[in-house]
């Protein structure tokens, strides 16, 4: 069935692209949703006669609104209780048949994104992901054609230099999740230690709202003895985990009545889990459910 409103629309046409670039952009659920708010506003005290290319405008503008608030928003990360991480974002299975757009929002690739400055962070995205020419981003940025050159250079080296290496085989990754689900919930450390690379690390993000550990930890008995823990506190009584397909990947959420109180996302590595990632903060799972198909 035709969306004639879309269709009418620009906005609301190309909804899913601004969302994909201000997520990707910002990584959070809520931030992009507030930019394509501002977009919306913006886009509505335009005189639209006017626009040309209205794809092209709107891109241009939610990038640029991403910049501003990504800019502003560096300070309050490296102030950050703990590690900081992209808040969880919930995609449809078929999202991960795409292994370039999976891994594109990925939580570890968001993860390396934010090692970029944000007019570096701009440019890939624009570049590598959306396809843009440099004309086009450089238009985009009111930059000059051959900065943008010379940032797309150093932000795609970079950027492959921290890629993380991990399997894509989709049966391995719901046999380890399924295994995984049934160690955290059973209780079982030795099934869980099992499943963990020698060289795992975990990076938990509960923003000082709720414990979490502040540093990373490292090795198959400290990582799982900490999950346990934390699953085994008052707080986390009565849950059950679910399979999830978070950011692109199988993932696993822990649930109370239905509400998320935890999102684990991990990189499979030669059938282990070599990087583990666990989301606590609850301002941060709010978000979970508002992107859900807006990658698709």
């Amino acid at each position: 069935m035709v969306d004639v409103t879309a269709q009418q629309d620009p906005f609301l046409e190309h909804r899913r692209l601004l969302f994909a670039t201000a997520y990707r952009m910002l990584g959070t659920v809520t931030d992009a949703e507030d930019v394509l708010q501002d977009a919306w506003l913006k886009w509505n005290e335009t005189d639209q006669t006017t626009v040309q290319y209205p794809k092209s405008y709107l891109v241009r503008t939610v990038t640029n609104l991403s910049l501003n608030r990504l800019t502003s928003a560096r300070a309050t990360r490296e102030s950050y209780v703990g590690p900081w991480l992209p808040e969880p974002l919930l995609t449809t299975p078929n999202i991960a048949e795409e292994t370039e757009l999976a891994d594109t929002v990925s939580t570890a690739m968001l993860v390396v994104l934010e090692t970029l400055s944000p007019i570096e962070r701009a440019v890939f995205l624009l570049r590598e992901v959306f396809g843009y020419t440099h004309a086009e981003i450089a238009d985009t940025l009111d930059r000059p054609e051959p900065t943008i050159r010379q940032i797309a250079h150093r932000a795609r080296a970079h950027v492959q230099s921290r890629r993380p290496r991990f399997d894509t085989d989709k049966t391995a990754r719901e046999h380890i999740t399924a295994q995984f689900m049934a160690a955290c919930s059973g209780g079982d450390i030795n099934a869980l230690m099992d499943m963990l690379a020698p060289d795992v690390t975990a990076w938990s993000d509960g923003g000082g709202v709720v414990t979490a550990a502040r540093r990373p930890l490292h090795g198959p008995d400290h990582v799982a003895r900490w999950i346990l823990g934390v699953l085994a506190k008052p707080i986390a009584a009565g849950f059950v985990l679910e399979p999830a397909h978070i950011n692109g990947e199988l993932g696993a959420l822990a649930l109370i009545d239905g509400n998320p109180i935890a999102a684990f996302t991990y990189d499979l590595v030669d059938g282990r889990i070599q990087n583990l990632r666990f989301q606590v903060n609850p301002n941060k799972l709010k978000g979970l459910y508002l992107g859900l198909d807006a990658l698709g």
